[in-house]
C-alpha cells in the first residue's frame, strides 16, 4: 500500500502456530504475543517482561576487565595522576562522568578532557596527546574513543604513560598496543556483548573496581546516565540493554540528580523520566555543546554537584540546542528530499560544504528516518571533508569505516554498528560514494524501502487493557520499536493547528467509536493537507500513547501516515 507521503507499508507476517504456542506457554495476550515473536525475543529477554530482575555485572570473570582493574588499582596504589579522556558526544560525556564520580570519591589526583571537534578532531591523537602530557599524567584512561588510535598510544608508550582504552567501535588487528583494552569487538570472550556503549563498558568495570578496592560509592545511582548513553548512541534496548534500561527506570528519582533535574526544571517537566526524556530531550540539549564549540559542558554539568555550574551549564546548553534547532531546520529546508527519492539510491550520500560539521551527524539521522537507509551527510571542512554516517539496523556503517580506513580511501574515521565519522581528502569523494554504494550491494541487505505495521486494529479494541499489554514492552528504542498498527475507514472530525506546526483532531469509525489523535510536525506535508481537508473515509496508519494532561490520563493515536 502507498501512502500520500509515498511510503510503502506492509503488515508483518507473524506466524499464528508461534502466537498460540506463546499465549499458552506464558499466558500473554494475543497482542503481546504478537510483539514478542515479531521483536524475536528470546527465553532470557522473555522472562523480563513480567518480573522483575537483577542487574548484574557478566565481566566477573573477563580477562580484559581483570587486566584493566589492575592497571588502575596499582595506579591508585601508587598515588600517579590519571587522564580521562572522552568523545564529545553523549557516550563519551556520560562515560567520563562516571569516572570524574568515582575518582572524586576516593579523593585521587586526575583532570578530564573531552577534545573539541574543530580544534582537536575525533578521538585520541598523537596531536592531542602532545598537549596532555604536560599535565604529567602516568595513565590516560580513553573512553568511547581509542580502538584506533595506533599511532597516538605508540608516542605514549614512548613517553613512558600507560594506557586503558574502554571503547566499542571497530577495532581491527593489529590492535594499538595500550596496556589494558576492553572492547567487545576485539573478540575475547564477550563478544555477546558488542551491543554495549562505552558508558556501560565503564559502568560494569567501575562496579568491578569498586568492589576490589572496597570504595563506597554506590555507583548504581547513576546508572541512568547508562541509559542515558545507550538511548542517545542508538544502542538496541535489548537482553542486557533491556535489564539496564528497566532497572535505571524503576529505580530512579530525578529530584535526586541535580543536572537531569534542573533540564526538566527548565523545561518545566513533571513527569516520570522515560526514554523519550532521554533520547529527545536530555540528549540533545547535552549534545549541542559537542556540536557547537563547547565540548566540555556536558561533562562539566552530569558530573558537577555544585548549584551554580549545574544552572550555568544547562542554561547554557539549552539556548545552545535552540540554536541548534534553528540551524538544523535552515540546513534541511535546502536539501531537495524529492531529488534524493527520484535517484532511489541504497545509501543516501549528501554532500554539501557549507553545512556546519557539528551538525552533520544530526542532519544524517533525520535523512535515515525519513528515508528507511544508511544516510551520509559530508561537509567541507578547511581543506578536508568531514562526514558523519547513520545507519539501519541490519548494515554496520562502522565496518565499511573501517575498511575505508584500511584501504586508504579515507584519512581517519571510526564508528559502530549504526553511527561513524570520518574524515578524507576532497579528491577521494567519488571513489568513497562507489565504494560505500557497491559495498552495500555486496552485503546483501535488504534495503526495499518498505515499512511495517503489527496488524490492523479494530477501533473497538482502542482500550486502556490493550494498550497495558503494549506497555509491557516498554522501554521501547532501537531494536524494540513502538508498535504502529492500521486502523481502517476512519473520518477526520474537528482539525486544530497546534503550535504552528501540529494537527489535534479526532478520528471517528463507522461504529462511532472516537479516537482522540495528533499529527506533529505534519503542517506543510501531505500528511497535514489531508488531515486538514480531506471529507471521506481514510485509513490510518499510527501508534498508541497515554497524553497525561492536569494529571489525568488518556489514550490518543499518534498518526504516522495516511492510506486513501
Amino acid at each position: 500500500m502507498i501512502s500520500v507521503s509515498g511510503k510503502k507499508w506492509e503488515q508483518k507476517y507473524i506466524n499464528q502456530n508461534l502466537v498460540d504456542k506463546l499465549k499458552q506457554d506464558y499466558n500473554f495476550s494475543d497482542i503481546l504475543s504478537r510483539l514478542v515473536i515479531s521483536r524475536k525475543f528470546d527465553v532470557d529477554e522473555i522472562a523480563t517482561i513480567d518480573t522483575n530482575l537483577d542487574l548484574n555485572n557478566v565481566f566477573l570473570k573477563s580477562e580484559d576487565f581483570n587486566q584493566s582493574i589492575k592497571l588502575v588499582v596499582n595506579c591508585i596504589n601508587n598515588n600517579e595522576k590519571i587522564c580521562i579522556l572522552g568523545d564529545y558526544d553523549v557516550d563519551g560525556s556520560a562515560a567520563t562522568s562516571l569516572f570524574v564520580k568515582f575518582l572524586e570519591s576516593i579523593n585521587h589526583s586526575f583532570f578530564y578532557y573531552i577534545p573539541d571537534r574543530e580544534k582537536d578532531g575525533y578521538g585520541a591523537t598523537k596531536k592531542l596527546f602532545q598537549k596532555l602530557i604536560l599535565e604529567e599524567p602516568k595513565l590516560i584512561i580513553m573512553v568511547d574513543c581509542g580502538s584506533t588510535s595506533n599511532e597516538a598510544i605508540d608516542f605514549l608508550n614512548e613517553n613512558e604513560i600507560k594506557s586503558l582504552i574502554i571503547d566499542h567501535h571497530e577495532i581491527n588487528e593489529p590492535f594499538p598496543k595500550a596496556n589494558s583494552i576492553i572492547n567487545p569487538k576485539k573478540d575475547n570472550g564477550y563478544k555477546e556483548y558488542d551491543y554495549l556503549c562505552a558508558t556501560s563498558l565503564s559502568y560494569f568495570f567501575l562496579d568491578l573496581l569498586i568492589k576490589e578496592i572496597k570504595s563506597e560509592i554506590n555507583i548504581s545511582d547513576y546508572l541512568i546516565y547508562v541509559l542515558l548513553a545507550t538511548v542517545c548512541d542508538v544502542m538496541p534496548l535489548r537482553k542486557l540493554n533491556r535489564l539496564i534500561a528497566l532497572n535505571a527506570l524503576k529505580s530512579f528519582d530525578i529530584k535526586k540528580n541535580l543536572p537531569l533535574n534542573a533540564i526538566f526544571e527548565l523545561n518545566e517537566k513533571k513527569n516520570k523520566i522515560n526514554i523519550n526524556d532521554l533520547g529527545y530531550l536530555i540528549g540533545p540539549i547535552l549534545n549541542a555543546g559537542g556540536r557547537l564549540g563547547k565540548s566540555q559542558y556536558a561533562t562539566e554539568l552530569l558530573s558537577s554537584n555544585n548549584d551554580q555550574v549545574i544552572k550555568e551549564r544547562s542554561t547554557y546548553l539549552i539556548k545552545l540546542n535552540n540554536k541548534r534547532k534553528e540551524i538544523e531546520t535552515l540546513v534541511l529546508n535546502e536539501i531537495d528530499f524529492h531529488q534524493i527519492e527520484k535517484e532511489n539510491k541504497d545509501v543516501i550520500i549528501y554532500y554539501n560544504p557549507n553545512i556546519n560539521e557539528g551538525l552533520i551527524g544530526i542532519i544524517a539521522a533525520r535523512l535515515k528516518d525519513y528515508f528507511n537507509k544508511p544516510s551520509i551527510v559530508i561537509t567541507a571542512s578547511n581543506e578536508l571533508l568531514k562526514g558523519s554516517a547513520r545507519s539501519i539496523y541490519d548494515y554496520n556503517i562502522g565496518r565499511v569505516i573501517k575498511n575505508l580506513l584500511d584501504k586508504n580511501i579515507i584519512i581517519n574515521g571510526g564508528g559502530h554498528n549504526m553511527a561513524a565519522g570520518f574524515t578524507l581528502n576532497k579528491g577521494k569523494l567519488k571513489t568513497f560514494q562507489d565504494y560505500i554504494l557497491e559495498d552495500f550491494l555486496k552485503s546483501n541487505t535488504v534495503n526495499n524501502n518498505i515499512f511495517s505495521y503489527e496488524s490492523e486494529l479494530s477501533s473497538s479494541v482502542f482500550d486502556q487493557d490493550f494498550y497495558n499489554d503494549i506497555k509491557k514492552l516498554e522501554p521501547f528504542g532501537t531494536g524494540n520499536s513502538v508498535p504502529i498498527f492500521m486502523l481502517r475507514n476512519l473520518r477526520i472530525i474537528n482539525p486544530i493547528i497546534l503550535n504552528n506546526k501540529h494537527i489535534s483532531l479526532v478520528l471517528k469509525s463507522k461504529t462511532g467509536f472516537s479516537i482522540k489523535s495528533i499529527s506533529f510536525n505534519s503542517i506543510n506535508t501531505k500528511i497535514g493537507e489531508y488531515l486538514m481537508s480531506y471529507k471521506n473515509n481514510i485509513s490510518v496508519i499510527g501508534q498508541i500513547n497515554e497524553n497525561i494532561w492536569n494529571n489525568k490520563k488518556t489514550l490518543q493515536l499518534t498518526i504516522r501516515d495516511i492510506i486513501l
